[in-house]
């Protein structure tokens, strides 16, 4: 017998490891250190994101058994069918024995009733201290992004990068761009537990920990002040701001309207906030900056008048007679002009006269120099490719559109090869028909005038504390000027955007002691065959000499010109920059009037009440207090006992007319991706009416 307990012993202790790693699982405990993401700050050095300290709740499925389920419901306020979900739901995601997030980013309330009597639910549950963004500023929410949680599609797509789940990673925003920079490396830290599992001291005194490692500090080219002006002036209105510092291609202010504050997307309360922000009919996720694309209208004109000085068919001096609208496509469809005279290029651009434009680019598309009409547009396409249009810039801000520019590809498709001429898309001379850009390609325009023929790649990042180790500033330091145009050419130009400002249709951005040169326009828009109210649109720069900001505005369906409401805010922005601050009574109730108008499109509102309907529908509280419940009861003679019976079929009802509402899955139980348009593809438009817009 006493051979035999040896032998065993022996087993145990020598040959079998299973004992001796379940006495190290419940002796040491292995707790991963997440970093501090790097801090950013705009231009001036103000914080506009730093971190703060929150904690998840994890779970070991393996480790569930005796576990004091009920308790640990009551605390984090849900019932044993959700935790049993959610524990499937890890266990299905993640495996029995892999920690997982359990419930993110608990609130101070639960956190401090878990520290009291967490050691009744361990090992299976402990808390993983984690590094979250803390916003100092409730602004440039579309710019800076969020993190969230990463999923099982993610950790595929990113596979190589050493992410785990429970991981946190940038989704949006430079947070999503800049993710290699700001993420910093995971630590470990090894613990001892004592017989009720609390942590006491570090194994071996630390001896085996790897430390953290922060990311890495980045500092940006964003005024935060003019940011916040910004997003007040655009508040109840659908739109956006860009500003560029036209010298280096920092992006000064980038705002996107509506916007939401991005602590929203942060702490316990991110979920929730997500689905009312993503389930909003007026897109506030929806970084308009980049992601929305629409007509140019006709701030388009400036960069006809470039190509048709530079090409020669056209000089300064060359006048065209408007009598009211533009025949040289023939009398039967004339392209309306509200400008009655005779115009030079300056008079033109300043009064922003349709005839003028569209003979201009007749004249660049029927330029006998060109053997063929392709060929000519294909020459005023390289043009409009080096002024930035067409194709993606490369900002780092995610989710860029490239917008359009017509090609003799695309019209040999819609009329066939050799059966078009410059008639089928004349509406394109004055920034409507076939043609769309974002805003910041708008913007990026300007700087390339504001900066006679070249441009810097628009970015939010200037540097980054201890080098650029990935390369993703390089692009950002290179002058883009594919084609040479004489300074005397732009000169001319300028003095018509000074008209616009000074004498013309945007003097509603004119500030004192800065001469501003800008551009209005007012864009048509439909949905479906349905005509909206116009975009309002105004961009330029200042001051005219050594320009320091180029900049855009646009308010969608403002049902004005691109002068009464785009001019004024870029004023006030601009007056915001050069001068540090907006001063006067009238200047600063200017604010205010243009802050609390609101512009937000009827079918917005249309939309918001249907979706609160149906929310309301589901919502058993709200039924009882606005006594709709009493109302059927009374009519139909209900009983107190089938209340819940009723309120399970307005349930059922409901979910049935929301699936009617929603696309259909396809083969493979997906959903279409719904795509927002700021302005439709040209096949949904009315192409008889683009061409009509007074400017």
């Amino acid at each position: 017998m006493f051979v035999i307990i040896i032998a065993r012993l022996f087993s145990l202790q020598i040959v079998s490891s299973k004992y001796k790693i379940m006495a190290d699982d419940q002796s040491k405990f292995r707790k991963v250190v997440y970093p501090d993401r790097g801090i950013v700050y705009d231009r001036h050095n103000k914080v506009l994101l730093q971190n703060t300290i929150i904690s998840d709740l994890m779970l070991s499925p393996n480790k569930l058994k005796g576990v004091d389920t009920f308790a640990l419901c009551k605390i984090l306020q849900i019932d044993t069918a959700q935790f049993k979900k959610r524990v499937v739901d890890l266990i299905v995601k993640n495996g029995r024995t892999r920690p997982s997030v359990f419930e993110a980013l608990l609130s101070e309330a639960k956190m401090a009733m878990l520290n009291e009597v967490l050691y009744k639910f361990a090992p299976a549950f402990y808390l993983q201290e984690r590094s979250v963004r803390s916003y100092p500023y409730d602004a440039a929410a579309n710019v800076l992004g969020y993190t969230a949680e990463v999923d099982n599609n993610f950790l595929k797509r990113h596979k190589e990068e050493g992410y785990v789940s429970g991981d946190y990673a940038g989704m949006t925003g430079i947070e999503r761009s800049y993710e290699k920079v700001l993420m910093g490396e995971r630590g470990i830290e090894y613990w001892k537990r004592d017989n009720k599992n609390r942590l006491t001291e570090k194994l071996e005194n630390g001896k085996f920990d790897t430390a953290a490692i922060a990311g890495q500090n980045m500092h940006t080219s964003i005024d935060i002040d003019l940011q916040e002006l910004g997003e007040k002036l655009m508040q109840n209105k659908l739109g956006s701001i860009v500003a560029i510092d036209p010298r280096t291609g920092g992006i000064l202010a980038m705002v996107s309207a509506p916007t939401y504050k991005p602590k929203f997307l942060s702490g316990s309360e991110r979920r929730k906030h997500f689905s009312e922000l993503f389930l909003n009919p007026a897109l506030p996720l929806l970084n308009r900056t980049v992601g929305a694309t629409y007509s140019p209208g006709s701030t388009f004109k400036t960069l006809q008048a470039l190509v048709g000085l530079h090409e020669g068919v056209i000089n300064t001096h060359f006048k065209v007679v408007c009598t009211g609208a533009f025949y040289g496509c023939g009398t039967s469809r004339p392209m309306k002009c509200l400008d009655k005279g005779v115009f030079d290029l300056r008079g033109a651009i300043t009064i922003s006269d349709n005839t003028y434009f569209a003979t201009v680019m007749q004249k660049v598309i029927n330029n006998p120099k060109y053997p063929t009409i392709d060929s000519s547009l294909a020459s005023w396409d390289r043009y409009m490719f080096a002024f930035g249009l067409g194709h993606r810039l490369g900002v780092d801000v995610p989710s860029e559109k490239r917008g359009n520019i017509p090609t003799p590809a695309h019209f040999d498709k819609a009329y066939g090869d050799g059966k078009w001429n410059y008639c089928n898309f004349r509406s394109v001379s004055i920034g409507q028909g076939e043609v769309n850009v974002t805003p910041l390609q708008v913007a990026n325009e300007m700087a390339y005038l504001a900066n006679k023929g070249w441009y810097k790649i628009p970015h939010v990042v200037d540097s980054i504390e201890g080098g650029d180790k990935f390369g993703l500033l390089k692009a950002f330091t290179q002058e883009h000027n594919a084609i040479d145009i004489p300074d005397s050419v732009f000169d001319a130009v300028h003095d018509g955007m000074e008209g616009v400002v000074e004498r013309g249709t945007g003097v509603g951005a004119k500030v004192e002691g800065i001469t501003i040169c800008g551009k209005t326009g007012t864009v048509e828009n439909y949905i479906g065959s349905v005509k909206q109210p116009n975009h309002a649109f105004f961009c330029g720069f200042a001051p005219r000499d050594n320009p320091r900001i180029a900049i855009m505005c646009v308010v969608e369906n403002s049902g004005h010109f691109g002068g009464t409401y785009a001019a004024p805010i870029v004023g006030l922005m601009i007056e915001k920059y050069l001068k540090d601050s907006v001063i006067g009574t009238a200047r600063l109730a200017q604010i205010e009037q243009l802050s609390n108008l609101n512009l937000i499109p009827a079918r917005i509102y249309a939309a918001l009440k249907t979706q609160d309907s149906l929310r309301h529908l589901k919502d058993s509280a709200y039924l009882v207090a606005k006594g709709y419940l009493k109302g059927i009861k009374d009519t139909i003679g209900l009983e107190q006992d089938d209340e819940l019976d009723l309120l399970e079929k307005i349930k059922e009802d409901t979910d049935t007319t929301i699936e009617k509402e929603l696309p259909k899955k396809d083969s493979n139980n997906n959903r279409p991706v719904i795509k927002t348009e700021a302005v439709l593809p040209n096949g949904k438009r009315k192409p008889e009416l683009k061409d009509t817009v007074k400017n």
